[in-house]
């Protein structure tokens, strides 16, 4: 038995039950029409009573479907005999097969049912006419080319059926695939925000937080071996041990959102980057010249800030980690639309080919995100420079 229709089905699935309804309004009508009419009692009585028992069979499939007392198929051999009664008891009431005729496929499950079911409906007039019409071979043939004529609609229906049922299983298929891609999409998205996220994260503590650590560790060492022989010395790395957790305190509030920006203030590049370069000198002894240009905050925006400053503490930690230098030189400049930064070191250099570290990955990621560039040149014994280019405020 087909369903009641659902949002998205095809036209001709709605037409059908649309039908359904309308047969049932017009059936309610003539037998209103048979009540107040002028017709014998004993033929007004019998109509009636064929009306009202094809009502109650209806509201029985219909309303409880699956029922032990009327299956669908009972239901349209009641409604065959209905049509056949009505046919011999009333004139003109043969028309209540053209109505009916989405019954037949309706209450049926495959187009060989349809086909038959209706047939009998067909039959069933035409005999119920033509015993009331009285039997000949004229009665006969007219009622049997009218009933053949109705009954080629309903093959007609019957066959068109279901190619929309098809058609409706296709769009259904079609709309589960979309929702299973959609669900595969968004979980895709969150595993790659996810990613994204502890990549972003990972980048940001090795930046910060674990260079950091780094450099304490490395102070605390100088500063336990020369405690005795050079007491100040020591106090003075404990006091930058000191100031460096303080600014790996913030930094890692800064990770968690505790607070909202990072430790770059606006338009303080040169500053920040100079401050960055004494605690580098004070910490190692190197020898670092500076050539600071201050972007304005017009030209250089906070992730641009925040980039550039990375990059310096990333590279100076190379340089102490492993260049063995003895001199930095750290260039900042602006051009008119971009912003170089220019590390070199005269240490023992490298293979930059064979370097695969996560500093010089993470440096290269957080550029890319700008526009920008990272450029690395060094060879054994010739040192090292780094030169990081950012366009400014996504001008290339």
């Amino acid at each position: 038995m087909l369903q009641r229709p659902q949002r998205g089905d095809p036209f001709w699935i709605w037409a059908l039950h649309w039908w359904e309804g309308l047969s049932w309004a017009l059936i309610a009508l003539i037998g209103l029409l048979t009540l107040v009419s002028d017709t014998p009692a004993a033929t007004k009585y019998g109509l009636l009573a064929l009306l009202a028992v094809l009502a109650l069979c209806y509201a029985l499939v219909r309303g409880f479907p699956g029922n032990p007392v009327l299956s669908p198929y009972g239901y349209l051999c009641v409604l065959i005999l209905a049509l056949g009664g009505l046919s011999y008891l009333g004139d003109g009431f043969g028309v209540l097969y053209t109505v009916t005729l989405g019954q037949f496929v309706i209450f049926v499950n495959s187009l060989r049912s349809a086909i038959v079911y209706s047939g009998f409906g067909a039959l069933a007039i035409t005999v119920g006419g033509t015993l009331r019409e009285g039997w000949g071979a004229d009665v006969l043939t007219t009622n049997t080319i009218s009933s053949l004529g109705v009954y080629a609609v309903g093959v007609v229906i019957a066959v068109l059926t279901p190619k929309a049922l098809d058609l409706r299983d296709e769009r259904a298929q079609l709309r589960a695939e979309l929702k299973k891609t959609q669900l595969e999409l968004a979980e895709v998205y969150q595993r790659q925000g996810a990613a994204e996220e502890r990549e972003r994260l990972a980048r940001e503590i090795h930046d910060t937080l674990a260079q950091g650590f780094a450099s304490i560790i490395v102070l605390a060492e100088a500063a336990r071996s020369g405690l005795r022989a050079a007491p100040d010395r020591s106090a003075q790395q404990l006091q930058s041990i000191e100031q460096t957790a303080r600014e790996n305190l913030a930094e890692a509030r800064v990770l968690v959102g505790a607070v909202p920006h990072s430790g770059v203030a606006g338009g303080s590049v040169a500053r920040t980057l100079r401050r960055t370069l004494d605690r580098f000198t004070e910490d190692t002894g190197l020898t670092v010249t500076a050539e600071l240009a201050e972007p304005t905050d017009a030209e250089c925006d906070q992730p641009t800030r925040i980039a550039l400053l990375r990059c310096t503490q990333e590279s100076l930690a190379n340089v102490r980690k492993h260049a063995s230098a003895s001199a930095v030189g750290v260039v900042l400049t602006r051009h008119l639309h971009a912003i170089e930064l220019e590390i070199t070191d005269d240490g023992c250099g490298f293979v930059v080919e064979e370097s695969h570290g996560f500093g010089l990955n993470g440096m290269r990621r957080r550029l890319a995100e700008l526009g920008g560039e990272l450029t690395v040149t060094s060879s054994v014994g010739d040192g090292t420079r780094v030169l990081v280019t950012i366009p400014m405020n996504g001008q290339v």
